[in-house]
């Protein structure tokens, strides 16, 4: 291939498929709105303070070594990975948590110690999910969702039932004590579904969890998107920070180029990394694959609302990473999924990376990342947002046991208004289309246009969902996409 192609964006996904395009003997040079690349992945730096924007919690480090590996390389020539001890703890009320270890062995301890018999159970469980994490991840999410066909293989077809129960009833058939079941429904709260509406199949995510493990890359996640950079720029591929995309040029039923900051830039190939929905926005309805009733329709992941703060002391009975489920998850799940609406009392979670990471705070400081998911397209305020962080720093001191109103140097605040704005995110959303049943693989919008030759995308709304790893996942799937269709 020697094709001129055009990127949008600069997030995982757009700089995993700018890298493997280059590496293929194209020409390839990414566009991005913003001051600097990372889309989502972004970093907020203030008074020494280091926050990851975004993303915080690596999983999966399998996939980050295979993706590196495509190119001879390893993660570890670019950033530092330490695994982390405990992963997160989990609070259900006042001085009352669960902590969860590096080990399964360890895990098993705690839920034996939680509820007796359950660690039997739970060794069941994992077993079936370690199994789906290999047919998952070192397979079939490295298909391009092009035909239905592709899930049909002779492991999948042993494990069809396993598509049509959900996590929640698997869960709750074996875990009676509530705590335990929480945790284990926790982590597909990262593919943007409730537990109850995500096939059992996606037990993979509790392999990725208790098996593999929770581990951090010194200096944030931003380091992974630095080196993803290097990466790609040492093949060749141009980044343009600052050019915003203004439309996507169309002749004759062909993505020809684009229009950003007001120039016309032409190419053999326009692959988009930015909001599915956005991008299809750029060009006339006539070229569009997907009507707006077609995006109302489906479901999306939460948005967010987050704060970065600033601590001038060290903070106590937190770990890395801190789940905070003293309130019903339901009747919060029910306010992004059924009815949206602001939750009056939500989880959140809260990451103090400077626990494990001298770089993300002065010394005798900390640094703190709230979050709490929200429905997106929500009315947001900052009389609201500051509601809201007054909710739940007052329920953290008291479930911590600790003063820490008085100890906060500054906050900065992330919400729905702001991923429209800087992401051109689809009512807001912060993790893409939520992988259920009916949004899985073949199912979910299309990595090729339909309606324009030579048009492409990547990314959390398209194949195979969202999340960091599936995002380096996409950008691969995508770049072997274009390899086939252009090959000569």
């Amino acid at each position: 291939m020697n094709k001129h192609i055009t990127i949008i964006g600069s997030g995982f996904s757009a700089l995993s498929a700018a890298c493997y395009l280059a590496s293929y003997g194209n020409q390839v040079t990414i566009f991005e709105k913003n001051k600097t690349i990372g889309g989502r992945a972004r970093q907020l730096k203030r008074d020494g303070f280091t926050f990851d924007i975004g993303p915080t919690w690596y999983w999966m480090p399998d996939v980050f070594e295979r993706f590196f590996a495509d190119f001879g390389t390893h993660p570890s020539a670019f950033y530092e990975l330490e695994k982390l001890n405990p992963a997160y703890s989990v609070y259900f009320n006042e001085n009352d948590y669960i902590t969860i270890e590096d080990t399964l062995e360890k895990i098993y301890k705690t839920f034996e110690k939680e509820e007796a018999g359950s660690s039997k159970k739970l060794k069941t469980f994992m077993a079936t999910a370690q199994t789906n994490y290999d047919v998952a991840i070192k397979d079939l999410v490295y298909r391009p969702g092009v035909s239905p066909l592709e899930l049909i293989t002779p492991v999948t077809i042993k494990k069809i039932n396993q598509f049509f129960s959900t996590i929640k009833k698997d869960v709750r058939k074996e875990f009676k004590n509530e705590r335990l079941a929480k945790i284990l429904e926790f982590p597909v709260l990262f593919l943007g579904a409730k537990p109850d509406n995500t096939p059992s199949f996606y037990s993979f995510m509790n392999y990725a969890d208790f098996g593999i493990g929770t581990f951090h890359p010194k200096g944030g996640m931003f380091q992974v998107i630095l080196a993803m950079k290097s990466l790609a720029e040492n093949l060749g591929v141009v980044i343009k920070t600052e050019n915003s995309v203004d439309k996507i040029i169309v002749d004759k039923g062909k993505a020809t180029g684009i229009i950003s900051n007001g120039t016309v830039y032409h190419s053999d190939i326009v692959l988009s990394g930015a909001d599915y929905h956005h991008t299809e926005t750029l060009m006339d309805p006539i070229h569009r694959q997907y009507s707006e009733r077609y995006w109302a329709k489906k479901v999306f992941a939460p948005s967010s609302l987050l704060f970065y703060v600033g601590f001038d002391k060290k903070l106590k009975n937190v770990n890395h990473h801190t789940l905070f489920f003293d309130v019903d998850f339901d009747t919060h799940a029910k306010a992004i999924y059924d009815q949206p609406h602001w939750p009056k009392d939500p989880l959140f979670y809260a990451s103090f990376p400077s626990l494990t990471d001298n770089s993300s705070a002065p010394e005798h400081h900390e640094a703190g990342i709230f979050l709490i998911p929200l429905a997106p397209g929500l009315n947001d305020t900052q009389e609201l947002r500051n509601i809201y962080f007054d909710k739940i720093i007052t329920r953290f001191e008291h479930l911590t046991s600790q003063d820490v109103k008085k100890n906060i140097i500054f906050k900065e605040s992330f919400c729905v208004n702001d991923f429209v704005k800087d992401y051109n995110s689809y009512k807001g959303n912060a993790y893409g289309m939520a992988n259920t049943l009916l949004q899985t693989a073949f199912l979910r919008p299309k990595l090729k246009s339909k309606k324009v030759d030579h048009l492409y995308f990547t990314g959390q709304l398209t194949v195979p969902g969202p999340g960091v790893p599936p995002s380096l996942i996409s950008g691969k799937l995508v770049a072997e996409l274009i390899k086939k269709h252009h090959a000569n």
